[in-house]
């Protein structure tokens, strides 16, 4: 599922094109709690598909922001609701995405849209704030970056399933399991790792193209609190050993550093936001 999601996260992280809506969209809600059927695409011609997706990773892909990070957040309605499912079809109108382009250029014309279609069905009014805090910039390290080229290049990227060869900006892994694309970009790690940081992360390499990037998973660097019954949350028992590698570790091993430096990071607020009417 992760997998999917982060490669759907990737797609629809672009720029904003003001105005464009989708000409046709269906929002429903999803009652499975089985996250195994979760599914987001970004298909040619830019029809979004999602399925038994929480409304979180929608709102997140949506917005480029990574979708369990302090960057995003929101009052009593929207915690009630972030992790709700939904099944959500959307096409734009005839020639707006054309034939032939890459999945980020794709992503360019989607993105807003789907921001639009969350401001019209969910009522969603985000706040934007732009704060100097606190980062990991990611810069190449010393001795330079050890990283190994992508076999493919931009322009044969394919948005398929993933179980098809030539698909970029793929990420599977987690602080668990580590970082695992066969063609992805320094911009889509950073965004990635976010999810698991102390702070924001970045890009500060200037190292472009897509590179096929293998690792092992690393400590966390924030511990969630215990459940009320004082037990860990499921899924950090294991990874908390001493004996594990950092995230420092892990960028080492590719020729990368974090620095800690400040900068303005883009954060986001929901102030409003409300179940939408299924159609």
């Amino acid at each position: 599922m992760r997998r999917t999601l982060f490669l759907a996260i990737a797609l629809l992280a672009a720029r904003s094109l003001g105005g464009q809506t989708f000409e046709v969209a269906s929002v429903k809600p999803n009652p499975s709690s089985d996250p195994r059927d979760a599914d987001m695409k970004v298909l040619a011609g830019g029809k979004v598909t999602v399925r038994n997706v929480p409304l979180v990773m929608i709102v997140a892909a949506a917005w480029n922001v990574p979708f369990q990070s302090p960057r995003l957040t929101g009052g009593r309605q929207w915690q009630q609701m972030m992790q709700e499912r939904f099944d959500i079809e959307a096409s734009p109108p005839e020639g707006v995405v054309a034939p032939g382009l890459t999945a980020k250029e794709r992503g360019d014309l989607v993105r807003p849209m789907m921001q639009a279609l969350l401001e019209d069905r969910f009522k969603l009014k985000m706040r934007q704030d732009a704060k100097e805090q606190p980062v990991y910039a990611l810069v190449v390290a010393k001795d330079g970056p050890k990283l190994q080229k992508a076999a493919i290049q931009e322009k044969d990227c394919e948005n398929g399933p993933p179980d098809q060869p030539k698909v970029c900006h793929h990420i599977g892994g987690g602080q668990g399991r580590g970082i695992h694309g066969e063609a992805i970009g320094i911009d889509d790690v950073a965004l990635f790792v976010q999810n698991w940081t102390d702070r924001p992360v970045v890009d500060k390499t200037g190292l472009t193209g897509l590179f096929n990037i293998q690792t092992e998973g690393w400590t966390p660097m924030r511990l969630r609190p215990p459940n009320p019954d004082g037990t860990t949350p499921k899924g950090d028992a294991g990874i908390n050993d001493g004996d594990r590698q950092t995230l420092f570790d892990v960028f080492h091993q590719l020729g990368l550093a974090m620095e800690s430096q400040r900068a303005v990071v883009d954060m986001y607020v929901i102030e409003h936001i409300e179940r939408p009417i299924p159609n």
